[in-house]
Protein backbone atom coordinates (compact mmCIF):
# COMPACT_ATOMS: atom_id res chain seq x y z
CA UNK A 1 0.00 0.00 0.00
CA UNK A 2 1.51 3.31 -0.53
CA UNK A 3 2.92 5.47 2.00
CA UNK A 4 0.19 7.71 4.35
CA UNK A 5 -0.60 11.40 4.06
CA UNK A 6 -1.31 12.88 7.20
CA UNK A 7 -5.04 14.32 7.82
CA UNK A 8 -3.76 18.44 6.53
CA UNK A 9 -1.97 16.97 3.57
CA UNK A 10 -5.19 14.55 2.36
CA UNK A 11 -7.35 17.62 2.79
CA UNK A 12 -5.35 19.71 1.22
CA UNK A 13 -5.25 17.28 -1.96
CA UNK A 14 -9.26 17.24 -1.80
CA UNK A 15 -9.12 21.12 -2.29
CA UNK A 16 -6.61 20.29 -5.46
CA UNK A 17 -8.17 17.13 -6.89
CA UNK A 18 -11.68 16.88 -5.88
CA UNK A 19 -10.33 14.01 -4.47
CA UNK A 20 -9.21 13.25 -0.70
CA UNK A 21 -7.31 9.81 1.18
CA UNK A 22 -6.25 8.86 4.27
CA UNK A 23 -2.96 7.03 4.91
CA UNK A 24 -2.05 4.92 7.45
CA UNK A 25 -0.94 6.93 10.50
CA UNK A 26 2.10 5.76 12.38
CA UNK A 27 1.84 2.32 13.92
CA UNK A 28 -1.69 1.26 11.98
CA UNK A 29 -1.82 -2.00 10.86
CA UNK A 30 -2.18 -3.49 7.51
CA UNK A 31 -3.92 -6.69 6.09
CA UNK A 32 -0.94 -9.55 7.13
CA UNK A 33 1.16 -7.22 8.61
CA UNK A 34 2.10 -7.42 12.88
CA UNK A 35 0.11 -5.23 15.17
CA UNK A 36 -0.48 -5.53 18.89
CA UNK A 37 -4.42 -5.00 18.39
CA UNK A 38 -6.50 -8.20 17.94
CA UNK A 39 -9.43 -6.14 16.72
CA UNK A 40 -10.95 -7.26 13.17
CA UNK A 41 -13.41 -7.02 11.33
CA UNK A 42 -16.14 -9.89 12.14
CA UNK A 43 -16.15 -12.09 9.20
CA UNK A 44 -19.87 -12.81 9.23
CA UNK A 45 -20.36 -8.66 8.94
CA UNK A 46 -18.65 -8.78 5.48
CA UNK A 47 -20.68 -7.96 2.36
CA UNK A 48 -20.42 -6.76 -1.02
CA UNK A 49 -22.83 -4.51 -2.77
CA UNK A 50 -23.89 -6.37 -5.86
CA UNK A 51 -23.70 -3.28 -7.94
CA UNK A 52 -19.82 -3.67 -8.12
CA UNK A 53 -20.94 -6.99 -10.56
CA UNK A 54 -23.90 -5.40 -12.08
CA UNK A 55 -22.29 -7.04 -15.62
CA UNK A 56 -21.10 -10.36 -14.41
CA UNK A 57 -24.71 -10.51 -12.77
CA UNK A 58 -26.58 -9.84 -15.95
CA UNK A 59 -24.10 -12.85 -17.73
CA UNK A 60 -24.79 -15.53 -15.40
CA UNK A 61 -26.73 -14.22 -11.96
CA UNK A 62 -26.78 -18.21 -10.43
CA UNK A 63 -22.95 -18.97 -10.54
CA UNK A 64 -21.90 -15.07 -10.08
CA UNK A 65 -23.72 -15.72 -6.81
CA UNK A 66 -22.53 -19.26 -6.79
CA UNK A 67 -18.85 -17.80 -7.04
CA UNK A 68 -19.32 -15.38 -3.87
CA UNK A 69 -20.66 -18.07 -1.81
CA UNK A 70 -17.41 -19.69 -2.58
CA UNK A 71 -15.01 -16.86 -2.25
CA UNK A 72 -16.60 -16.64 1.29
CA UNK A 73 -19.41 -14.42 1.59
CA UNK A 74 -22.59 -14.95 3.25
CA UNK A 75 -24.43 -11.90 2.79
CA UNK A 76 -24.86 -9.21 -0.06
CA UNK A 77 -26.24 -5.95 -0.20
CA UNK A 78 -28.76 -5.33 -3.79
CA UNK A 79 -29.05 -3.09 -5.82
CA UNK A 80 -32.13 -4.27 -8.06
CA UNK A 81 -32.86 -7.65 -8.92
CA UNK A 82 -31.12 -8.01 -11.97
CA UNK A 83 -34.50 -8.70 -14.26
CA UNK A 84 -36.20 -11.18 -11.66
CA UNK A 85 -39.02 -10.55 -9.77
CA UNK A 86 -38.27 -10.21 -5.39
CA UNK A 87 -39.20 -13.79 -4.73
CA UNK A 88 -37.21 -15.12 -7.97
CA UNK A 89 -33.99 -13.00 -6.81
CA UNK A 90 -34.69 -14.68 -3.22
CA UNK A 91 -35.19 -18.40 -4.64
CA UNK A 92 -31.14 -17.26 -6.52
CA UNK A 93 -29.81 -16.44 -3.15
CA UNK A 94 -31.28 -19.33 -1.26
CA UNK A 95 -29.93 -21.41 -4.20
CA UNK A 96 -26.08 -19.62 -3.46
CA UNK A 97 -26.68 -19.75 0.06
CA UNK A 98 -26.33 -16.34 0.46
CA UNK A 99 -28.36 -13.30 2.53
CA UNK A 100 -29.51 -10.15 0.62
CA UNK A 101 -29.24 -8.13 4.00
CA UNK A 102 -29.38 -5.30 2.71
CA UNK A 103 -30.77 -3.14 -0.48
CA UNK A 104 -30.86 -0.26 -2.56
CA UNK A 105 -33.70 1.32 -2.73
CA UNK A 106 -34.88 4.52 -4.08
CA UNK A 107 -37.49 6.65 -1.81
CA UNK A 108 -40.41 7.80 -4.48
CA UNK A 109 -39.85 11.55 -5.11
CA UNK A 110 -42.55 13.23 -4.52
CA UNK A 111 -42.93 10.83 -1.71
CA UNK A 112 -45.65 8.35 -2.40
CA UNK A 113 -45.94 5.89 0.96
CA UNK A 114 -48.61 3.75 -1.05
CA UNK A 115 -45.44 3.29 -3.77
CA UNK A 116 -42.91 3.00 -0.71
CA UNK A 117 -44.69 0.47 1.01
CA UNK A 118 -44.48 -1.96 -2.18
CA UNK A 119 -40.59 -1.73 -1.89
CA UNK A 120 -40.97 -2.40 1.32
CA UNK A 121 -42.88 -5.56 0.64
CA UNK A 122 -40.30 -6.57 -1.42
CA UNK A 123 -37.52 -6.04 0.79
CA UNK A 124 -39.26 -8.14 2.95
CA UNK A 125 -39.11 -10.92 0.21
CA UNK A 126 -36.15 -10.51 -0.30
CA UNK A 127 -35.09 -11.25 3.54
CA UNK A 128 -33.91 -7.39 4.06
CA UNK A 129 -32.56 -6.11 7.18
CA UNK A 130 -31.41 -2.67 5.92
CA UNK A 131 -33.31 -0.90 3.26
CA UNK A 132 -30.91 2.16 1.82
CA UNK A 133 -32.02 5.31 -0.20
CA UNK A 134 -28.68 5.15 -2.30
CA UNK A 135 -28.48 8.58 -4.16
CA UNK A 136 -28.99 12.93 -3.38
CA UNK A 137 -27.47 16.04 -3.60
CA UNK A 138 -27.35 16.48 -7.77
CA UNK A 139 -30.12 18.73 -9.19
CA UNK A 140 -30.36 19.94 -12.62
CA UNK A 141 -27.83 22.38 -12.45
CA UNK A 142 -25.47 20.32 -10.41
CA UNK A 143 -24.87 20.23 -6.89
CA UNK A 144 -28.12 21.32 -4.96
CA UNK A 145 -26.20 24.28 -2.34
CA UNK A 146 -30.10 25.35 -1.38
CA UNK A 147 -30.24 24.67 2.76
CA UNK A 148 -34.08 24.03 1.95
CA UNK A 149 -34.33 21.32 -0.37
CA UNK A 150 -32.08 19.11 1.78
CA UNK A 151 -34.65 19.81 4.51
CA UNK A 152 -37.56 18.56 2.89
CA UNK A 153 -35.36 15.87 1.88
CA UNK A 154 -34.47 14.88 5.05
CA UNK A 155 -38.43 15.17 6.32
CA UNK A 156 -39.25 12.29 3.55
CA UNK A 157 -36.51 10.56 4.54
CA UNK A 158 -38.37 10.10 8.35
CA UNK A 159 -41.68 9.49 6.20
CA UNK A 160 -39.61 6.46 4.69
CA UNK A 161 -38.06 5.67 7.97
CA UNK A 162 -40.99 5.43 9.91
CA UNK A 163 -42.74 2.91 7.68
CA UNK A 164 -39.80 1.33 7.26
CA UNK A 165 -39.58 0.15 10.89
CA UNK A 166 -43.03 -0.56 10.86
CA UNK A 167 -42.53 -3.33 8.33
CA UNK A 168 -39.55 -4.54 10.38
CA UNK A 169 -37.02 -2.50 8.49
CA UNK A 170 -33.70 -0.78 9.21
CA UNK A 171 -34.09 2.59 6.80
CA UNK A 172 -30.48 4.25 5.96
CA UNK A 173 -28.77 6.64 3.92
CA UNK A 174 -25.73 6.55 1.18
CA UNK A 175 -23.76 9.05 0.37
CA UNK A 176 -21.98 10.53 -2.39
CA UNK A 177 -20.07 13.37 -2.49
CA UNK A 178 -22.36 16.41 -3.49
CA UNK A 179 -23.52 16.58 -0.03
CA UNK A 180 -20.67 17.23 1.45
CA UNK A 181 -21.00 21.64 -0.58
CA UNK A 182 -21.77 23.81 2.24
CA UNK A 183 -25.58 25.37 1.70
CA UNK A 184 -25.71 28.72 0.62
CA UNK A 185 -26.29 31.19 3.40
CA UNK A 186 -25.36 28.77 6.23
CA UNK A 187 -22.31 26.71 7.83
CA UNK A 188 -23.75 23.54 7.19
CA UNK A 189 -23.29 20.89 4.44
CA UNK A 190 -25.83 18.86 2.97
CA UNK A 191 -24.53 15.83 4.88
CA UNK A 192 -24.75 18.21 8.26
CA UNK A 193 -28.67 18.95 7.38
CA UNK A 194 -29.15 14.90 6.55
CA UNK A 195 -27.77 14.14 9.93
CA UNK A 196 -28.60 16.80 12.25
CA UNK A 197 -32.73 17.00 11.15
CA UNK A 198 -33.32 12.81 10.32
CA UNK A 199 -34.41 11.06 13.26
CA UNK A 200 -32.12 8.60 14.77
CA UNK A 201 -35.26 6.40 15.73
CA UNK A 202 -36.01 6.05 11.95
CA UNK A 203 -32.79 6.97 9.73
CA UNK A 204 -29.37 5.64 9.90
CA UNK A 205 -26.84 6.07 7.90
CA UNK A 206 -24.63 3.92 5.32
CA UNK A 207 -21.53 6.18 5.25
CA UNK A 208 -19.38 5.42 2.00
CA UNK A 209 -16.24 6.37 2.79
CA UNK A 210 -14.68 6.40 -0.81
CA UNK A 211 -17.21 9.42 -1.17
CA UNK A 212 -16.67 10.70 2.31
CA UNK A 213 -13.24 11.36 1.08
CA UNK A 214 -14.35 12.75 -2.21
CA UNK A 215 -15.91 15.17 0.00
CA UNK A 216 -13.00 16.15 1.74
CA UNK A 217 -14.44 14.95 4.91
CA UNK A 218 -12.93 11.97 7.65
CA UNK A 219 -15.21 9.55 8.09
CA UNK A 220 -14.30 9.34 11.71
CA UNK A 221 -15.16 13.20 12.20
CA UNK A 222 -18.25 11.44 10.93
CA UNK A 223 -18.50 8.69 13.31
CA UNK A 224 -17.26 10.99 16.59
CA UNK A 225 -20.24 13.26 15.34
CA UNK A 226 -22.81 11.31 15.12
CA UNK A 227 -22.07 8.34 17.43
CA UNK A 228 -24.27 5.69 17.00
CA UNK A 229 -26.10 6.58 13.43
CA UNK A 230 -23.65 5.17 11.30
CA UNK A 231 -24.33 0.96 10.76
CA UNK A 232 -23.43 0.13 7.54
CA UNK A 233 -20.23 1.85 5.60
CA UNK A 234 -19.35 0.64 1.88
CA UNK A 235 -15.57 -0.34 1.80
CA UNK A 236 -14.39 1.26 -1.65
CA UNK A 237 -10.77 2.10 -2.18
CA UNK A 238 -9.11 5.39 -3.30
CA UNK A 239 -6.29 5.31 -6.06
CA UNK A 240 -3.42 8.09 -6.40
CA UNK A 241 -5.35 9.80 -9.10
CA UNK A 242 -8.20 9.72 -7.16
CA UNK A 243 -10.32 7.13 -8.99
CA UNK A 244 -11.26 3.33 -7.86
CA UNK A 245 -9.21 0.79 -6.47
CA UNK A 246 -9.70 -2.85 -4.76
CA UNK A 247 -9.66 -2.38 -0.96
CA UNK A 248 -6.49 -2.54 0.38
CA UNK A 249 -4.77 -1.20 -2.89
CA UNK A 250 -5.80 2.07 -2.34
CA UNK A 251 -4.96 5.35 0.18
CA UNK A 252 -7.60 4.54 2.72
CA UNK A 253 -6.40 3.64 5.92
CA UNK A 254 -9.61 1.44 6.75
CA UNK A 255 -8.39 0.15 10.08
CA UNK A 256 -8.40 3.42 11.54
CA UNK A 257 -12.02 4.10 10.55
CA UNK A 258 -12.85 0.27 11.80
CA UNK A 259 -11.23 1.26 15.14
CA UNK A 260 -14.57 3.19 15.78
CA UNK A 261 -16.95 0.63 14.91
CA UNK A 262 -18.27 0.59 18.01
CA UNK A 263 -19.04 4.21 18.72
CA UNK A 264 -20.12 4.59 14.90
CA UNK A 265 -22.80 2.14 15.85
CA UNK A 266 -20.97 0.03 12.58
CA UNK A 267 -23.02 -3.49 12.33
CA UNK A 268 -22.28 -4.51 8.30
CA UNK A 269 -19.33 -3.55 6.26
CA UNK A 270 -19.97 -3.91 2.58
CA UNK A 271 -17.56 -3.81 -0.38
CA UNK A 272 -18.20 -2.15 -3.19
CA UNK A 273 -16.02 -0.55 -6.60
CA UNK A 274 -18.10 1.46 -9.44
CA UNK A 275 -16.03 0.18 -12.02
CA UNK A 276 -15.21 -3.35 -11.02
CA UNK A 277 -16.45 -5.06 -14.16
CA UNK A 278 -16.75 -1.94 -16.75
CA UNK A 279 -14.71 -1.38 -19.73
CA UNK A 280 -11.58 -1.25 -20.10
CA UNK A 281 -12.02 -4.10 -17.02
CA UNK A 282 -13.79 -7.15 -17.85
CA UNK A 283 -16.81 -8.35 -16.25
CA UNK A 284 -15.26 -11.22 -14.39
CA UNK A 285 -12.78 -8.23 -12.97
CA UNK A 286 -15.60 -8.23 -10.57
CA UNK A 287 -15.23 -11.38 -8.76
CA UNK A 288 -11.21 -10.44 -8.83
CA UNK A 289 -12.31 -7.35 -6.69
CA UNK A 290 -14.54 -9.38 -4.37
CA UNK A 291 -11.99 -11.85 -3.57
CA UNK A 292 -9.45 -9.32 -3.37
CA UNK A 293 -11.24 -7.33 -1.03
CA UNK A 294 -12.63 -10.26 1.29
CA UNK A 295 -9.30 -11.75 1.82
CA UNK A 296 -8.30 -8.20 2.45
CA UNK A 297 -11.10 -7.23 5.12
CA UNK A 298 -10.86 -10.90 6.64
CA UNK A 299 -6.68 -10.42 7.34
CA UNK A 300 -7.36 -6.77 8.18
CA UNK A 301 -5.71 -6.44 12.17
CA UNK A 302 -6.10 -2.80 13.73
Amino acid sequence: MPQSLNRRQLLGAAAAAGAAATLAVPGAASAGGSHSSSRRVPRDQISVQLYTLRNQLSINLEASLAELAEIGYKRVEHAGFVGRTAAQFRAALDAAGLRATSGHVGIPQPFDANAWEAALQDANVVGNKFIVHPFFGQGANGPIRDAAVYRAFAADLNKAGKLAKRAGLSFGYHNHHAEFFRQNGTKLTGMDILFNETDERYVHFEVDLFWAFRGAHDPVDLIEENNGRIKQVHVKDLDINASFADAGDGLIDFGRIFAHAREAGLVEYIVERDDAGSPPRTPADALVTAQRAFTYLEGLRF
